[in-house]
């Protein structure tokens, strides 16, 4: 295990979920119960409280682990990649399928047009006129679809960042709860029952 750093402030509210749990845990409450006053949980509680950073070490890799996926997730680059316009906001979402469906089909309609009026021979001037419009409108559609897709994607790497950043959380509050606070628990139990 590498050196774990001291638990910061912001996790202390976990920290004291995962003491809960334990707490509550059925070894746990069943011995506790032995004590009608309810001091002894106090004890327990309180004892577990100062002593959270050395409780905490026992979870020190998962908890580097967890600090490196929160940062990973709060750096600038990612908090602008947030900003982007996706799938979150319906009007842009609406938007980006719209556009380049449209215009592709206009595009379509327009070409076909203008080269089957070139095709009949009348009126070349206008029918090239049409052809560049048809050719301007799939340029729009291509353009446009490149950029949904982009969206599209930054949405996707976004919620995978947030996915890992959970993963790495519940990974630390089960090592915590596991290697830490119930292990803990279990060997001041018998202080915290003594009146």
């Amino acid at each position: 295990m590498t050196s774990a750093p001291d638990l910061r402030p912001e996790d202390r509210a976990d920290f004291e979920r995962a003491l809960s749990l334990a707490l509550g845990a059925d070894d746990i409450r069943s011995a506790l119960r032995d004590d009608p006053t309810g001091r002894a949980t106090v004890r327990l509680r309180d004892r577990a409280l100062g002593d959270a950073e050395a409780i905490a070490a026992a979870a020190g890799d998962e908890y580097l682990a967890f600090l490196a996926a929160r940062d990973a997730a709060t750096n600038p680059e990612a908090a602008a990649s947030r900003r982007i316009p996706a799938a979150g906001n319906t009007l842009w979402a609406a938007l980006a399928v719209l556009v380049p469906l449209v215009s592709a089909a206009a595009a379509v309609i327009l070409l076909l047009t203008g080269y089957a009026l070139r095709l009949a021979d009348t009126a070349t001037r206008p029918a090239s006129s049409v052809v560049k419009a048809g050719w301007l409108l799939a340029l729009v559609a291509v353009v446009t679809a490149g950029f949904s897709l982009w969206a599209l994607l930054r949405t996707a790497l976004n919620q995978r960042t947030g996915t890992s950043l959970n993963q790495a959380r519940e990974h630390w509050q089960q090592a915590l709860l596991e290697r830490g606070i119930r292990p803990y628990l279990r060997r001041h139990l018998p202080e915290a029952l003594t009146p």
